[in-house]
């Protein structure tokens, strides 16, 4: 055990790799030596998405048979505007996933030259149906509707993505109801790590509205202190390299580096690229480079395998939290 003092924790090479270290070497993965003291220096710990993915799934298949014992059923109804190869593949996944954990799921599909007043009309009757838990938009939608009022149209009890401003709105006021499924995901990968979110130092590279801003909100809710970088962020670098946890969410593959990356870090890659590799074949990358900043980062996501399977999972789950807020049992919450 040695002493690195101060802001450096004591660490066994046994035991737990610290939040952060400044010492460097070009040695890997087994102890060496230096005057009297003794260093290990190790690669990033994996932040396994997939395998806490499926802890998830339990949990909520759990308490979803809970409310079956006492006959209430759990329904996630999918929109699905103008058919699509992709769209319906993508809703037979989700139909698979919800199976699984005993949702039942409906998708309803619509022509594409269907207007904005119908399907608002649509997503209304839905939101007064009893038998119906949750409400998806899947996107994107023909150029002729706005996804953003569309979004709004759905209940915000029954909004399982997060997506209505007012969903957005109560995370803002620190009294979230139903948060985004990917900034969610992200939080409890966090989480995983056992560092403690209250007083990090936190920066969140993208601000989408469906990752990035959500994202930094739940940061802050949490009590980590936040920097939000975009494309006007000048020097990037200068802000990733404080960073204790960095989360990645732009969608261009190789954008982080380890010189960007403070040692010991907790990195989250959210990006999803598919690049052509030398070969000619495709390959699925975020947007850190992995090999690189995986010898730096205390901890880090791989792609895919992290962020992707904890999405899922987190719709799952905000399907439950939906079916729970909307029975009359609210004891269950």
């Amino acid at each position: 055990m040695i002493d690195l003092g101060t802001d450096r924790r004591k660490w066994d090479c046994e035991g737990e790799r610290p939040s952060f270290f400044v010492l460097h070497s070009p040695f890997h993965d087994f102890p060496f030596s230096f005057g009297l003291l003794t260093f290990c220096i190790m690669a990033a710990k994996i932040i396994d998405g997939a395998a806490l993915a499926l802890a998830l799934r339990d949990e909520v298949a759990r308490r979803i048979a809970l409310l079956g014992q006492q006959g209430r059923a759990v329904q996630l109804t999918a929109i699905l505007v103008g058919s699509t190869a992709a769209g319906e593949l993508y809703a037979e996944r989700q139909r698979q996933a919800c199976r699984a954990v005993g949702i039942n799921y409906e998708l309803r599909t619509f022509p594409a030259d269907i207007t904005a007043n119908a399907l608002a009309n649509e997503i209304q009757k839905l939101n007064h149906d009893p038998a119906v838990s949750g409400i998806m938009l899947h996107l994107p939608l023909p150029g002729h509707l706005d996804a953003t009022a569309m979004q709004y149209q759905i209940d915000p009890v029954k909004d399982v993505e997060g997506v209505n401003p007012a969903n957005i709105g109560y995370v803002v006021y620190g009294h979230t109801l139903i948060a985004p499924c990917t900034a969610l995901a992200v939080i409890e990968l966090i989480k995983s790590t056992g560092v403690s979110l209250r007083g990090a130092e936190a920066v969140v590279v993208g601000a989408s509205e469906i990752a990035g801003k959500p994202i930094a909100l739940l940061l802050t809710e949490q009590m980590a202190t936040i920097t939000l970088c975009h494309i006007a962020t000048r020097d990037l670098e200068q802000h990733t390299r404080r960073a204790e946890i960095l989360v990645v969410a732009v969608g261009k593959p190789g954008l982080i580096g380890a010189e960007a990356v403070r040692e010991g870090a907790i990195v989250i890659d959210v990006g999803i690229n598919r690049v052509t590799q030398p070969d000619g074949t495709k390959k699925t990358v975020g947007d850190v480079d992995f090999e690189l900043v995986k010898e730096h980062a205390g901890w880090i996501t791989p792609v895919p395998g992290g962020v992707g399977p904890m999405t899922v999972s987190m719709l799952l789950k905000n399907t439950l939290r939906s079916a729970e807020l909307v029975l009359p049992d609210r004891d269950l919450l």
